[in-house]
């Protein structure tokens, strides 16, 4: 797959259009170019005052205010758990981790059953903060003479998340009537989306993204472990960099749409599958693909079950559970690496 850069960007595309055209209202091409396009010379008119967006279109509502700023956070949000499931395989040097095993998911379910409680409509920054509180929590408990050893930390993950996933079963049952809330959330959804959300997202996406793209030779040789030392490898600092970057991309991806998962455990196989292990085109591959998923995954969300909406995390894991059980057989039979 020499072409890959062209192949899933022009996927990207299909995707975003199909996101913004198909949904329970029917739209034609022209009303979504010319419902952009007003978006674009309106916002642009805020700073140059002799551009004249023109007429209002009538689906202008439906393609800027609600299935544009979705499709565009719905992708940032692919881009960042795929992006952090290909830097978490290498650190972990498992070819079955993904960004949630450093306890993102488990602390950041348990800050929104806290807010579903005490401030509904502070969800997001309640889970982001626990979530990245949860993390701090796990690497300071696998810290072994100032180093983290990887197997520390996976296992201190598991445990933190089995913890945290009891606390927030008990939040939930103790919240009665205001439950669905928790249990929409903790499915994943983007309903709601906002250009806000989206603002977001993409500066995080830009940041952690861009350094994983940038330090693909320490993705590479941090898959040796000890060893990489006598490469020339820093290995304490880039595994506290790299558990930074999977940290800061899962913990705003779940504080925003909730607890997706399969996302970052299909998409960098799927790229590895087609384009092998190396991580210069591994790691921005796989970023380009998830977004893709995560858009398609959350068009059926909308679509298959009309009017009623649902949990795209019900959707990405009907589509990554056969996926993983796959995976799972060929670790079984030796043929991912170790």
């Amino acid at each position: 797959m020499k072409k890959w850069l062209p192949t899933l960007l022009a996927l990207s595309i299909i995707a975003g259009f199909l996101g913004v055209y198909v949904g329970s209202v029917s739209l034609n091409p022209s009303d979504v170019t010319a419902s952009v396009a007003y978006g674009i010379k309106s916002a642009l008119s805020g700073i140059f005052p002799s551009i004249n967006p023109g007429e209002r279109p009538k689906a202008f509502i439906i393609v800027w205010e609600l299935r544009l700023p979705r499709v565009l956070l719905a992708y940032l949000v692919g881009l960042s758990l795929a992006s952090a499931g290909v830097a978490s395989q290498a650190l972990f040097r498992n070819p079955l981790a993904d960004p949630y095993i450093i306890g993102v998911s488990a602390g950041a379910g348990i800050g929104a059953a806290l807010a579903a409680i005490y401030a509904p409509a502070h969800m997001g920054s309640f889970a982001l903060v626990s979530a990245i509180l949860s993390v701090f929590v796990v690497y300071t408990v696998s810290k072994v003479d100032g180093h983290v050893p990887v197997d520390t930390l996976l296992l201190a993950g598991i445990a933190y998340g089995f913890l945290a996933s009891a606390v927030t079963w008990y939040l939930i049952i103790s919240q009665g009537e205001r439950a669905h809330v928790t249990w929409m959330w903790l499915m994943g959804t983007f309903n709601g989306a906002g250009w806000g959300d989206v603002g977001e997202m993409f500066v995080v996406s830009l940041l952690g993204v861009g350094f994983l793209v940038w330090k693909w030779r320490e993705l590479n040789l941090i898959l040796f472990g000890e060893e990489s030392i006598a490469l020339g490898l820093d290995v304490h600092l880039y595994r506290k960099l790299f558990i930074g970057a999977i940290a800061l991309l899962t913990a705003f991806a779940v504080s925003t749409a909730g607890i997706i998962g399969f996302i970052g455990l299909v998409s960098p196989h799927i790229m590895r599958l087609l384009l092998g292990p190396n991580h210069k085109s591994l790691t921005p591959a796989s970023a380009l693909f998830g977004g893709a998923l995560l858009v398609f995954a959350d068009l059926l969300a909308r679509t298959l079950a009309k009017p009623t909406e649902l949990p795209v995390g019900i959707i990405t894991a009907l589509m990554g559970a056969p996926f993983f059980l796959y995976l799972l057989m060929k670790h079984k039979r030796g043929e991912l690496y170790s």
